[in-house]
């Protein structure tokens, strides 16, 4: 029985592989540039060069030793056609990757969004595991999005479902990058968060964040405004509980919609730990729709950060296995 998978991890800056056993462990990982913009068949070479490295290094056989190669990506994918619908990140449409990858490597070749698979990866072997509903959310860029219902990744009959982080919190508020205005990644997200800070500094020219920064507006992030309400500082405490009311807001709607048994908060703004999840959870206990149920949905950190797509992608073929 072969013991090892490959978990792909294709990002707009970096691709990452990992080699995962049958606990769900990342052995060995290797990682090159993106470096897009480039052909797709570049990109394909490159996954595939990073598999066989894996291997090389391993001493094992992909034809032999590995069971399959899941592959996370963004974009719009169809995971039971293996097609990348659209990735916006790389400008590819109608992206054949399975069947390209199947040509270049000597196994099963699986995919799915980028979200979904690191929510799959929490799921089978992170915070979410043991639960049959649940849903991560990733605060970063963007706020990425991937909802698990019975054990089965969820994303519609589009394959376009649990874009989470475009459903709206204000009517007519800020402009989105998907066409929309108000979305919740516009308030609740990392970038959003940072870019209110910043606002926030232009209109005090004396606050203390300034110092923080060395007067550099672009070493302003999401932590900035973290550690200004740490110090005392009132304007940092104020855009902490703007932002925490943003998140809370959107995680009750996800809720409310779904009721998990647990929701799993990753992206660099979860490092904040219990100082950000405090105070979201409060939020969400008043206004949660099931408030006076005995059961209730759990808020926690994300335990597998950085490695949840590697592995969600690597489990994948059980997806279709099921």
């Amino acid at each position: 029985m072969k013991q090892y998978a490959i978990g792909v991890d294709l990002g707009g800056t970096n691709i990452k592989a990992g080699l995962v056993d049958a606990d769900h462990h990342i052995v060995d990982s290797v990682s090159c540039k993106t470096n897009l913009p480039r052909p797709r068949e570049e990109v394909e070479q490159a996954i595939a060069g990073l598999c066989e490295e894996l291997c090389r290094r391993a001493g094992l056989s992909i034809s032999e030793d590995i069971s399959s190669v899941g592959i996370g990506t963004p974009g719009s994918v169809n995971s039971e056609s293996g097609i990348v619908e659209f990735n916006a990140n790389f400008n590819y449409r109608d992206w054949h990757l399975v069947e390209a990858m199947e040509a270049l490597l000597p196994c099963h070749v699986y995919i799915e969004n980028d979200a979904n698979a690191a929510a799959y990866g929490e799921y089978i072997a992170g915070a979410a595991r043991g639960a049959r509903y649940a849903v991560a959310i990733t605060l970063g860029t963007g706020i990425g999005g991937g909802v698990i219902i019975d054990g089965k990744i969820f994303s519609g009959f589009n394959s376009a479902g649990a874009e989470l982080g475009h459903t709206v919190i204000e009517k007519g508020g800020r402009p989105c990058n998907c066409g929309r205005r108000g979305c919740w990644e516009r308030y609740a997200s990392a970038r959003a968060l940072t870019e209110d800070t910043r606002a926030a500094m232009r209109r005090n020219p004396d606050n203390m964040m300034w110092q923080s920064v060395g007067g550099d507006l672009e070493r302003v992030n999401a932590k900035t405004a973290f550690d200004a309400m740490r110090a005392g500082d009132a304007l940092g405490a104020q855009l902490v509980e703007d932002y925490i009311d943003y998140v809370a807001c959107g995680l009750t709607n996800v809720i409310n919609i779904f009721q998990p048994e647990i929701i799993c908060i990753g992206g660099g703004v979860s490092k904040e730990g219990e100082s950000l999840l405090e105070r979201i959870r409060t939020i969400v206990d008043r206004e949660d729709y099931a408030r006076d149920s005995v059961r209730r949905t759990k808020i926690v950190v994300a335990q597998l950060r950085n490695d949840a797509g590697t592995i969600g992608a690597a489990g994948l073929a059980a997806q279709h296995d099921a």
